[in-house]
């Protein structure tokens, strides 16, 4: 905020006369300043003087000086001002409203001291400090004060803060005490809240903290609780002097202190929760600021100083126009004051929560204002200032605000409705709806208050679109919900919120009552309707007719009269109500009864006086008489009851105005007697509730008054005899026994027996009762008594008496309980059977006659069928089984589930008959399939098929018709009903019926006949569409000659004929239906040719008119002129549009041209202004002298034009030197350039280029180059031609660029020729840049058409090895690209190896390329999968090469599966021992020791070649630098394993050799490590099994069946090793990932194990040798002596060793024997091919006497 100069409100002395005080009223309106001279200067809001008055001391006699003022407040009301004196005395001045009013002292408050500072907070209550430290309180109202608290020192400021609810007062002690009237929910503290370090002068109370000052020259602003939050310290400025004053403003966001020439301003920063201080307003001899007003919208400040002068500045943050109308002054960030600049009139808009305001803008017609800030929303009414702050979240301003209503604005947001009274500060409420259309919203907030109803705030809306809920918005809650079957397009409730009109899309008007929550249709069509202002009438339009409702609470009567327009408005005031109609372009008034409107707002505003004044003036009609019993109704209520009584008189009801009129004058004469209100009297009271027929009431409030007599006379003159005996029985009173002597004598005067019975019953006079009772002729009530009496039925006469005066009477059934009693069964039954008493019947025949229950129970049903109550018959028939009365009974009774169960249970014949009408209910129930079934049932399927027919549910009854009729008698049939159907005039079903039965045509032709057109084309177009649109036009044109012209017009426009509806139209004069057709249907022109056509028939002024109404007399001119009627466009134009005469000359000119009149036309032509057009006309038509004649003589620039045209006319002649001539008299060489290129005369077109027109001679070049090539071979010769010109004109670079530019016109010849000859050309003539450019240009044309050599030649011509050489291998030639390579540049000749390496690739030229480069070639072998010829080829080269293929192949055979093709290859090309290999060996290895049907002698080749191929292997590795690695120790283990497996095979060939088998296959065990394991268990244990070795194939096998569970279970960890303790066999074994034995023998084991193990005849250990160690165990356990094994069986070797060359080989010498002696005997090639093996690898065998061949 910044302080800026306004003006000197009062100008300063020469010497100290300090302002005292000062204050602005709340209004804005006044300002106060009193002086050091004690007088109090008034001053308007401009700053203009108006008044003053002195002040008076509180006591005379001290003198008009003996005292000074130092507090001075104005009331809320702005109409008192209270002044503080140091005389211990408050006064308060009355200055009144206006100006010069008389001031007068309306209160004066004597204090005990000095009265020190003043505020005046709150309506009658003032608050003031004293000089003893007592803040106390002033009360207007009571004239009396009193302390609020006290302390002990000199108050010396006080201020509030800005609600006024709470106070702050400085004391000299620097304390600074808080105190609340209303802590408005704050929870702040109250009490003493801070000690100031001086006494604070200088103090404001802000929104957000408290800000002190004093003379220690420091600001301190203290937070809520008292702690500081900053300070401003200035004690070091030698400028600054202390502060004497401070003030806050309004909006509590700034505080201005006042010094020496200085005013300091503080501003509150909301975003940094700080005080920032602004630039301090300096000015100079100002002096001390003693005090300081801010006025209440805050937008200005004054300040008082020590010489008595005031100043006023501008306190603004900024200020902006708002669309030139309005003047917006940002005071604060939170307060804005708007001013309308027209009328002058201010709101100050504020936000209560400090919030800022960010934008504000002035919406519906400029009376409403709508502002945001961060969390809320400001709206206010700127005519009635009412403001609003509501609490409101930004949605992006998506909000649309509805300023309909003048007491609510409505917001609409994101399907929010949002209701905000002007005025309040919370939101009146809020409701879903995506209805935001004011006429669907309908608000009324206490429009017309009504008795007993403070608040009335309702609101009716859309929910969708056929729902409305009504809300009240004070409790919240939904009081109605209204669903439509339609959709709603209007509503509005009435101005007391009880009724809603709404109206729906159909136009029709209903009315809902919210407290009865009844709805009613009271109008239908309605196209107008709305509540008269003020009151409950209703006014509507019904078509022609006007509807007004008088009385709303009887919607059936309604006023209606005859009007001929549209109802546009209602206008109410000077005490008459007028109906604005339009008819026509007039408006007329139609007067309401005014009457009858004040009658309804007198009954609303409870006026009874005035609404029976108004109901005198009226003849009693309908309407009145509803209104006297409204009046009479609501007067009662109200007790009026003289307005009541004439009420009554009015409607005629004589009885109740007596009444009341009896009542009145009581009630007068009490109110005379006693004063008050008469209607409260007792009797009054009490003759209301007998009026009301509340007798009870009536007798309480007599009762209550003690008036039991005139209860009693009461109930007597009612002859309530029974309630006055009551009440004097209650009250004991005397005249009781009198009483009810007197009651018993006029029951007996009046011949009441039976009451008089009664009274001697109730008195237990059993016989006189009787007596009196059969006298009335009431034996039933004397048989009763007798009943109910034992000593009375001993009394058999009288007993008699009854039952014959029973009898007599016909009551039976009494009788009979009589004789029952006395014991007379028969006459008992006779008399319940008389008495239709069937159950009592029953019940005693059961028990004294049983043989006649069936026949009473049959007689029972008859009588309830004779007394209609057949469903009860039914029962009684079937008990009595008579079934065909039941089932009659049960159709009577309806039944109908019971009759077709009792139906069910009979036989056919007799059921038959009955169903059809059971089908019939059935049918009228349109539960047809039940129906249809019964039908069925009683062979009656016609009657069925009626039903259906009848019921228009045809597909059925055809369904059924076609199962039992034949399909021409069901058309015959359909077609008969469907005519019946016609006559009676029921179309819809005749048609039906035609469809049904696929005869459409026949019900087109009915419809035709009736002319019932629509039906005719829905049918027409459902069956036929092809003819629809023929029978519009053909209906069309019958209605036309019928002359039903507006149905034509719907037929043709549907036939799409507007053309048509338009003749008819015309031909008929309707004009302006015709241009209303055309204009309509037609399309852009249409309407305007009617009204063209309507113009000209009308001509002259008329059509002028006609066609200026129409808007179309420029479109009408241009018409005519475009259908040549020139004379009528020039009269129109004369007329109306002279400008446009011109232009009727030209198309007229135009015209005559067309026509060929020229003369003609080159009168019109120059007449239109148009001379050019003349002259284009004749050069057209050639005739240059004209042309030439016209030119010069009206339009000298054409001259040119004609010369030109003269020149076109030579060329099409073909005689170009005259056309040249002329085109250059014509100044137009480019014209005779043009005309040249176009005949192709390229050389005359250089040559006139070259002599007129330089500039263009390359362009032109170009161009010609360009066309050559476009016109293909021709062009093409054209370009050689032009090209060879260019060479013997020397133009070599010319003539290159020609040639270069010819290109294949399917003569490849002529361009390689071009082409050569350019390069030549270049060649020869050209610099070499130039040169090598053409040439690098040419050289890959020539090879694009495969000119490989040529293009190569020109290349080395240039020097260009490199890409002569390219040409040479693009054409394939690679001897010549050899050649070129080695003879010009050797560099390039491994470059033409490659492409040629490449080449042969590409083309698969696999052998060739093996000359080239063996590897790519074994590589191409490999892609292609040619593996034979790829190891073929590798074999022939180095031993590195083959053995990489060799690796490749056996790769892809292992992979394949083919391990023994893999392992062949190795047999054949040996096993290198190279390390990238031995994952292929041990590959080999494995899959080898893993495949079945291994274990036999014929696997033995198999085995060899794997020891063979892994023998090389070892052999390789000892050579290599992987002797001795782990690898190789690895492949001898895997060695010595393979010839293990191949000596079993071999020795499984030989008999005697069984048990050497069996040895090898337990030594396996040892390597099980590299074996897998369940194999080998299962081939060591089976083998031993053969030979005999139970107890070991036992353990074996045993071990085997582990381990399969184990490859089940996927792990060794259940495994017991303790079978194999002290063994070499490992232990720690890899788990096969797969079971090796199949399932059946591993069957068979388990079987075996099982058996072996259930005999117990094996003891499970392994076999031990002299070592005390497993026999088959090379480590001895208990020395760890490691033996070495046997060559042929495995076996540890103890003794008896045969050593070999080789060390580390040795043999059992037993088993070595024995070997040999099997190959002796058994001459087995395979154990020779063993001991073949074993002297290579051994180096050699032991001398024996042994030789084999």
């Amino acid at each position: 905020m910044q302080l800026k100069h306004l003006r000197t409100l009062l100008s300063p002395q020469d010497g100290a006369a300090k302002v005292t005080c000062m204050a602005w009223s709340q209004n804005n309106a006044k300002f106060a300043v009193c002086t050091v001279d004690r007088v109090v200067l008034l001053y308007d809001e401009h700053g203009e003087r108006r008044d003053k008055f002195s002040t008076k001391p509180a006591d005379m006699k001290y003198g008009r000086k003996s005292y000074m003022v130092k507090g001075m407040a104005f009331s809320p009301d702005s109409t008192k001002i209270a002044i503080g004196q140091t005389d211990n005395i408050i006064y308060v001045y009355k200055i009144g409203e206006d100006w010069g009013d008389k001031k007068v002292i309306c209160n004066k408050f004597i204090q005990t001291s000095a009265v020190t500072c003043l505020q005046w907070p709150a309506e009658y209550v003032i608050v003031f400090g004293l000089a003893e430290g007592k803040v106390r309180l002033a009360n207007t109202k009571t004239n009396k004060s009193s302390t609020i608290y006290g302390t002990d020192s000199y108050v010396v400021s006080l201020t509030t803060n800005c609600s006024g609810k709470g106070i702050l007062s400085g004391h000299a002690d620097g304390t600074i005490v808080r105190y609340f009237f209303d802590d408005e929910g704050s929870g702040e503290s109250q009490g003493k809240l801070v000690n100031h370090p001086c006494p604070p002068y200088a103090l404001a109370w802000a929104t957000n903290s408290i800000v002190a000052a004093g003379c220690d020259r420091r600001i301190v602003a203290y937070g809520k609780e008292g702690h500081v939050l900053q300070t401003f310290d200035y004690s070091r400025d030698p400028l600054e002097r202390e502060f004497t004053t401070a003030a806050a403003s309004p909006g509590g966001q700034s505080v201005v202190l006042g010094s020496y020439d200085r005013l300091r301003v503080l501003n509150w920063s909301p975003r940094r929760n700080i005080w920032e201080e602004a630039k301090p307003k300096e000015i100079a001899n100002l002096y001390t600021i003693t005090a300081l007003a801010w006025k209440r919208d805050g937008s200005r400040l004054c300040a008082g100083t020590l010489c008595g002068g005031v100043e006023q500045f501008d306190c603004c943050l900024r200020r902006s126009i708002y669309k030139n109308k309005f003047e917006l002054t940002y005071v604060g960030p939170s307060q804005v004051i708007v001013k309308n600049l027209s009328s002058g009139t201010r709101v100050v808009l504020k936000s209560h929560y400090g919030y800022e305001v960010e934008e504000v803008k002035i919406l519906g017609k400029e009376r409403y204002l709508v502002a945001h800030t961060s969390d809320t929303l400001l709206l206010g009414d700127l005519t009635t200032n009412r403001l609003s702050e509501v609490a409101w979240q930004g949605s992006g301003g998506n909000e649309k605000y509805f300023f309909e209503n003048e007491n609510v604005c409505m917001i609409f947001n994101a399907g929010e409705l949002t209701l905000v009274e002007y005025g309040s500060n919370d939101t009146l409420g809020s409701v879903r709806t995506e209805f935001m259309n004011p006429h669907l919203i309908s608000v009324r907030i206490n429009e017309r208050r009504q008795r007993g109803m403070e608040d009335n705030k309702k609101l009716a809306y859309l929910v969708d679109i056929k729902t409305i809920a009504i809300v009240d918005l004070i409790g919240g809650y939904n009081i109605g919900t209204i669903s439509h079957e339609s959709r709603v397009d209007w509503l509005e409730l009435n101005e007391t919120g009880h009724k809603l009109l709404f109206r729906d899309r159909k136009l029709r008007l209903h009315l809902y009552d919210i407290e009865s929550c009844s709805k009613t249709m009271i109008l239908n069509f309605c196209s107008y309707v709305q509540w008269v202002p003020g009151s409950d009438v209703l006014v509507a339009q019904n078509r022609n007719n006007l509807c007004v409702w008088y009385n709303i609470e009887a919607p059936e009567r309604v006023t209606t009269s005859s009007i001929r327009g549209d109802v546009v408005g209602l206008e109410r005031g000077g005490g008459k109500t007028e109906v604005m109609v339009t008819e026509g372009v007039t408006t007329v008034a139609y007067t309401l009864d005014e009457g009858l409107i004040e009658f309804g707002t007198a009954i609303d505003d409870g006026n009874y006086t005035r609404a029976t004044a108004f109901l005198e003036t009226l003849e009693m009609t309908p309407e009145t008489e509803a209104m006297w019993k409204t009046l009479s109704k609501l007067s009662l209520e109200a007790k009026q009851l003289h307005i009541a009584e004439r009420c009554f008189s009015a409607l005629g009801h004589v009885a109740k105005a007596r009444f009341l009129h009896e009542t009145n004058e009581i009630a007068d004469q009490v109110s005379r007697e006693y004063g008050g209100e008469g209607t409260d009297f007792y009797q009054v009271r009490a003759r209301l509730a007998m009026l009301e027929k509340n007798y009870k009431l009536a007798e309480m409030i007599f009762l209550e008054q003690n008036a039991v007599e005139e209860a009693m006379d009461m109930y007597q003159e009612l002859h309530r005899w029974d309630e006055c005996i009551a009440v004097a029985e209650a009250k004991g009173h005397p005249a009781l026994e009198k009483l009810r002597r007197g009651y018993y004598q006029w029951l007996m005067d009046t011949q009441q027996e039976e009451r008089a019975g009664e009274l001697q019953e109730s008195q237990g006079d059993g016989l006189a009762a009787i007596s009196l009772y059969l006298k009335a002729g009431l034996p039933a009530k004397a048989a009763r008594l007798v009943l109910n009496r034992e000593e009375l039925l001993a009394n058999t006469e009288l007993v008699e008496h009854i039952t014959a005066a029973l009898i007599k009477g016909e009551l039976y059934e009494r009788a009979g309980d009589l004789f029952e009693k006395i014991r007379n069964p028969q006459q008992a039954l006779e008399c319940y059977c008389k008495g239709s008493a069937f159950m009592k019947a029953v019940e005693l025949a059961r028990l004294a006659f049983p043989v006649e229950v069936v026949r009473l129970e049959e007689a029972w049903g008859d009588h309830l069928v004779q007394q209609k109550q057949l469903d009860a018959a039914i029962n009684h028939y079937i008990e009595a089984r008579c079934s065909i009365k039941a089932i009659e009974a049960a159709l009577g009774a309806r039944q109908w589930k019971k009759a077709i169960y009792i139906l069910d249970l009979q036989d056919r014949n007799t059921a038959s008959k009955y169903y059809p009408r059971v089908a019939q209910h059935y049918a009228s129930l349109q539960e047809y399939e039940i129906a249809e079934e019964l039908y069925t049932k009683g062979d009656r399927t016609k009657d069925a098929i009626d039903m259906y027919t009848q019921a228009g549910r045809w597909e059925q009854a055809h369904k059924l018709a076609m199962k039992c009729m034949r399909p021409e008698d069901v058309s015959v049939l359909y077609i008969t009903q469907a005519q019946e159907m016609e006559k009676q005039g029921k179309y819809r079903e005749a048609e039906r019926l035609y469809v049904t039965v696929e005869e459409p045509d026949l019900a087109i032709t009915m419809f035709k006949k009736h002319k019932l057109y629509d039906d005719m084309i829905r049918l027409v177009g459902k069956h036929h569409p092809d003819l629809l649109s023929d029978t519009h036009l053909h209906l069309g044109k019958e209605l036309e000659a019928e002359g039903r012209l507006q149905e034509a017009e719907y037929h043709y426009l549907e036939a799409q004929e507007w053309k048509a509806t338009v003749n008819m139209y015309r031909s008929n004069g309707l004009w302006e239906e015709a241009y209303r057709v055309a204009k309509a249907h037609g399309g852009a022109n249409a309407h305007k040719h009617v009204a063209y056509l309507w113009a000209k028939s009308l001509g002259g002024e008329a059509a002028v008119r006609l066609l200026n109404k129409l808007g179309l007399l420029e479109a009408a001119i241009d018409h005519a002129a475009d259908n040549c009627s020139f004379e009528f466009a020039f009269e129109l134009s004369r007329l109306a549009l002279k400008h446009k005469t011109p232009e009727i000359h030209l198309r007229y000119a135009m015209y005559l041209e067309d026509e060929g009149k020229f003369e003609e036309a080159e009168a019109e032509f120059i007449k239109a202004g148009k001379p050019k057009e003349a002259v284009l006309m004749f050069v057209h038509n050639q005739d240059w002298e004209a042309a030439q004649r016209v030119a010069e003589a009206h339009d000298p620039d054409s001259v040119a034009e004609v010369l030109v045209g003269q020149a076109r006319g030579a060329l099409e002649e073909k005689d170009f030197q005259k056309a040249e001539g002329l085109l250059l008299r014509a100044q137009r060489p480019g014209l005779a350039l043009n005309y040249y290129k176009e005949a192709g005369l390229w050389s005359d077109a250089l040559r006139i280029c070259k002599d007129y027109v330089p500039g263009q001679l390359e362009a032109l070049q170009e161009e010609y180059e360009r066309e050559a090539t476009k016109k293909g071979a021709r062009g093409m010769e054209g370009l050689v031609e032009q090209a060879r010109q260019w060479e013997q004109a020397g133009e070599y670079s010319r003539a290159v660029d020609c040639y270069l530019k010819v290109r294949d016109a399917g003569s490849s010849s002529l361009v390689e020729k071009c082409w050569l000859k350019a390069a030549e050309l270049s060649i020869k003539f050209l610099p070499p840049p130039r040169s090598l450019e053409v040439v690098r240009a040419v050289g890959p044309q020539l090879i694009g058409i495969g000119k490989h050599s040529a293009a190569a030649e020109l290349y080395l011509n240039l020097d260009l090895v490199k890409e002569a050489i390219d040409a040479f291998i693009e054409g394939e030639e690679w001897n010549k690209a050899k050649r070129v390579a080695k003879e010009l540049d050797p560099r390039y000749e491994d470059y033409v190896d490659q492409c040629y390496k490449e080449f042969l690739k590409s083309q698969g030229k696999v052998d060739s390329l093996v000359g080239v480069d063996v590897v790519a070639a074994l590589d191409l072998y490999v892609e292609q999968g040619q593996w034979d010829k790829c190891i073929e080829t590798a074999t022939k080269q180095n031993y590195k090469i083959l053995h990489k293929y060799v690796a490749l192949y056996a790769t892809h055979l292992i992979r394949e599966g083919g391990c023994a093709q893999a392992l062949a290859l190795y047999v054949q090309h040996g096993a290198p021992a190279n390390p990238q290999n031995f994952n292929i060996y041990k590959r080999i290895f494995t899959d080898m020791v893993s495949s079945p049907g291994t274990n036999s002698a014929e696997a033995y080749h198999s085995w060899a070649d794997l020891r063979d191929v892994l023998f090389n292997l070892c052999e390789n590795l000892v050579k290599s630098s992987e002797a001795n690695s782990p690898a190789h120790e690895e492949f001898e283990t895997m060695l010595l394993i393979a010839h293990y497996y191949a000596t079993r095979s071999a020795a499984q060939s030989v008999k005697e050799l069984e048990t050497v088998a069996a040895r090898l296959s337990v030594s396996l065990l040892r390597h099980t490590q590299l074996l897998p394991a369940d194999k080998a268990f299962y081939e060591a244990g089976t083998a031993a099994k053969a030979v005999g070795w139970e107890n070991m194939a036992f353990i074996f096998l045993n071990r085997f069946l582990d381990l399969t569970d184990a490859i089940e279970e996927g792990t060794l960890d259940a495994l017991d090793h303790s079978d194999f303790q002290d063994t070499d066999i490992p232990f720690e074994v890899p788990l096969p990932a797969k079971q090796h034995v199949p399932e059946a023998q591993r069957e068979e084991v388990r079987d075996w194990v099982l058996t072996v193990s259930m005999d117990q005849r094996l003891e499970q250990v392994l076999p031990r040798d002299e070592r005390g160690a497993y026999e088959a165990s090379l480590v001895a356990a208990s020395t760890g002596v490691r033996a070495l094994p046997c060559l042929i069986t495995g076996y540890p070797i103890l003794r008896n060793k045969i050593e070999f060359k080789r060390p580390g080989k040795a043999a059992n010498k037993k088993n070595w024997n024995k070997f040999l002696m099997a190959i002796k005997t058994s001459h087995s090639p395979m154990c020779q091919d063993v001991l073949k093996f074993i002297s290579q690898w051994c180096g050699g065998l032991p001398s024996t006497s042994f030789s084999f061949q």
